[in-house]
């Protein structure tokens, strides 16, 4: 397979480094890369020669000007906030590249409708990480389900807790209209995986939605699902203090727990493989998740009220800064 020359917008990051490893595990090359933060000595681990900006417009130059040459990207990797990919996704396919864009693709619907508007026009294609997909356990529940009982409707409790400190108020993740809020944030893949396995959405309830968590209710075509999801270390239950962990996450099917907490190391690489393939999921495999986040955002919430994960009656806690 031939070498494909990458660019990357983050690339100072939390996610980088997963797209960087994927870059360089595909045999391919990072041409350049641009972040307004200048804290990327994590590039010398894998592509110590590529250009680097910390002004957007000299990144734009500067791919403009290698366009034509031996050094032109194909590939353009978007590592940024969420609130900037859509943006960037355009950037890219009208410089000629195509695109890899991490989760959530954009915060609407709508973003996505246009943009597929953009591929056309500009012939390049788009595509999202959703890499969730990929894990070998949840391609084998998928398959377990689709071959069980066509009637069989399923009962499903989803409960991710991911601790993060006050840094995350600070920064774009805690303003929802950058990050989408904690359903967005940490909770867009699941969604994702979720409606794949488990057919579209028929009700979409919230209980509970705060600056630290949101929980609520999912029906699906063949699941109900109750979801509790938090930033907040205080909800995590006491096994999971007790073995110092920072992140608890259990998918319940049925009353038994189903485990796929190993493996998630390599699915970047096994994304860009599938994309640089020819197999990756577009934009447009996107929408739902997309539209189930944005459902979410814009809901307001019942309460205590029907069927609620059991964990939505936590005590709810103030802002740390004091914000309600």
């Amino acid at each position: 397979m031939a070498t494909d020359n990458f660019a990357l917008v983050g690339v100072a990051g939390y996610i980088a480094p997963r797209h960087l490893r994927a870059i360089k595990d595909t045999g391919n090359n990072l041409v350049a890369a641009y972040d307004k933060f200048d804290s990327v000595g994590i590039m010398d681990s894998y592509f110590p020669d590529t250009s680097f900006f910390t002004e957007n417009e000299q990144f734009d130059r500067y791919l403009s000007k290698i366009k034509g040459t031996e050094n032109e990207i194909k590939w353009l990797s978007v590592c940024t906030p969420n609130h900037t990919h859509d943006a960037f996704i355009r950037y890219g396919l009208r410089l000629g590249a195509d695109v890899i864009c991490e989760k959530p693709v954009v915060l609407n619907p709508y973003n996505i409708d246009a943009l597929m508007k953009v591929e056309q026009e500009t012939g390049h294609k788009a595509y999202n990480i959703l890499q969730l997909r990929l894990h070998d356990s949840i391609v084998a529940l998928k398959r377990k389900i689709e071959q069980g009982p066509e009637d069989k409707i399923y009962d499903v409790d989803l409960t991710y807790i991911t601790s993060r400190g006050k840094w995350y108020y600070a920064s774009w993740k805690g303003d929802v209209h950058k990050s989408g809020g904690v359903a967005t944030n940490i909770g867009v893949h699941f969604y994702d995986m979720l409606q794949w396995i488990f057919g579209g959405v028929k009700r979409n309830i919230v209980h509970i939605k705060s600056h630290d968590r949101v929980a609520g209710y999912l029906e699906l075509e063949r699941a109900r699902v109750r979801y509790f999801l938090s930033i907040n270390a205080d909800n995590l239950p006491e096994n999971a203090v007790q073995g110092e962990k920072r992140t608890y996450r259990t998918i319940m099917i049925d009353g038994e727990e189903f485990e796929f907490s190993k493996g998630f190391t390599e699915l970047h690489t096994k994304s860009y493989q599938e994309i640089l393939s020819g197999r990756g999921f577009r934009i447009s495999e996107a929408r739902n998740c997309i539209q189930i986040v944005s459902d979410i955002r814009h809901a307001t919430p019942i309460g205590l009220k029907g069927d609620y994960h059991p964990l939505a009656k936590l005590p709810l806690a103030r802002h740390p800064f004091g914000w309600d």
